[in-house]
């Protein structure tokens, strides 16, 4: 009798589990609560812009392996674009200074030693001063392990901390800071181009795959929310569903939770998740970018902090966003549009908008909630958690949580 595996989540993290489980010979059934994939990964269009929007600006780098062997796996990787190396472009809201970072393509970081390359009034030295972070514990503040002023601090690592913790820097886990340092700024241009799912995440992420499990014969299950579960030994035995659905579970079927850490802890009162979460911001104006206009710039001395632009759309994001959360809409979309047009050399009324307020967008990355995130593996034998909470060794970014379904998948099959 074939196995078969129960994802419950169809965000991208419980879909990398199912697709791995599926290549592995399961049979596949994703059981997601609401009426649509993605979770906090997808797009969906918006009536306010008339435009097909994402829920949350997500960039990739080109060295997050889970995702990009993911996206493989669905056949999507094309639909990642950035440029040919890795270079960001910036802005300074409040002098009007423009420069850009060029990491180059190799493996090796270089680019430190060339000052046309590096960030505008910073030395060698400067970036040294960052090494404290790469063996940093995770029970130390990026505050207490670097200083968290100067020109470097003000022009990269803080947007780049607060875009990954989705915390104030000097506040977060100085050992979830090191993984990014590590993963990105000291693994060279190679591992750091800015990759955009252009046509939208789902188009990207999320659809191909349910398509794919799909033709590979997997059930994909909407509106169907997991209640409960019963217990036999050590393993689950039955899958409780809404409206009396009953799944009973086979010797060797497994179970693959990727669900918010709240859900987490309701279905399993025992497990440790994080328990303070923060806001992200997102809002999208239906304007066509300048020709030319860089496709993502990070943005210092404002509100915005970085800005996407799609090619029929200008995009941003603000991480850390719990102040904004009670802004009126009108005043705050004006107030993002104005710093568009200081950036962008736009002089243009604001167009049509819309704001997304993800109230609970991820854990904050502190390390008191760092150390109350779950291991994948849980009391029972056949019940393995994904998600962005987990641990990861990663903040919550769409690298760690794929790369939680693809730990659980393995787990699942005996490979970890």
């Amino acid at each position: 009798m074939s196995k078969t595996a129960h994802i419950i989540g169809a965000g991208v993290s419980g879909l990398a589990a199912a697709v791995r489980l599926s290549d592995a010979g399961y049979q596949v059934h994703v059981h997601e609560a609401t009426q649509q994939a993605g979770g906090r990964c997808r797009s969906y269009f918006d009536a306010q812009t008339g435009l097909t929007i994402d829920n949350g600006n997500h960039l990739v780098l080109s060295g997050n392996s889970h995702v990009i062997n993911y996206a493989k796996s669905i056949g999507t990787e094309a639909g990642l674009v950035g440029p040919a190396r890795a270079q960001f472009a910036f802005a300074d809201v409040k002098t009007g200074k423009h420069w850009q970072l060029d990491l180059g393509d190799g493996r090796i970081p270089t680019w430190l030693f060339d000052a046309s390359r590096r960030v505008p009034d910073t030395s060698v030295g400067d970036y040294f001063a960052l090494t404290p972070l790469i063996w940093a514990g995770n029970d130390k503040l990026v505050g207490d392990t670097i200083k968290c002023e100067g020109v470097l601090y003000d022009r990269l690592v803080q947007p780049l901390l607060l875009a990954a913790l989705n915390v104030d820097p000097p506040e977060g886990s100085a050992g979830l800071a090191g993984a990014i340092v590590r993963e990105t700024l000291l693994a060279g241009g190679q591992a750091c181009r800015p990759l955009i799912a252009r046509s939208g995440l789902s188009d990207v992420l999320v659809e191909p795959a349910i398509e794919l499990l799909r033709k590979k014969g997997a059930g994909v299950h909407f509106g169907h929310e997991l209640r409960g579960y019963t217990m036999a030994g050590e393993r689950v035995s039955e899958l409780k569903f809404g409206e009396g659905d009953v799944i009973a579970l086979g010797a060797d079927d497994v179970v693959v939770m990727a669900v918010p850490a709240w859900s987490a802890k309701n279905l399993l009162p025992g497990v440790k998740t994080p328990t303070e979460m923060r806001a992200i911001v997102n809002a999208h104006f239906n304007y066509v970018p300048p020709a030319g206009h860089a496709p993502l710039i990070g943005v210092v001395g404002g509100i915005v902090e970085w800005l996407f632009a799609f090619h029929n759309r200008l995009s941003i994001t603000i991480s850390n966003a719990d102040r904004f959360v009670n802004v009126p809409r009108e005043e705050f979309a004006q107030q993002i549009w104005d710093e568009i047009c200081k950036v962008s050399n736009i002089k243009a009324p604001l167009p049509a908008w819309q704001i997304v307020r993800e109230r609970r967008a991820t854990f904050a990355a502190t390390p008191a909630q760092n150390a109350l995130r779950a291991g994948t593996r849980t009391e029972f034998k056949n019940l393995f958690l994904a998600g962005d909470w987990t641990d990861t060794g990663l903040p919550a970014t769409i690298e760690g949580s794929i790369r939680s379904g693809d730990r659980a998948a393995d787990m699942a099959l005996g490979k970890a």
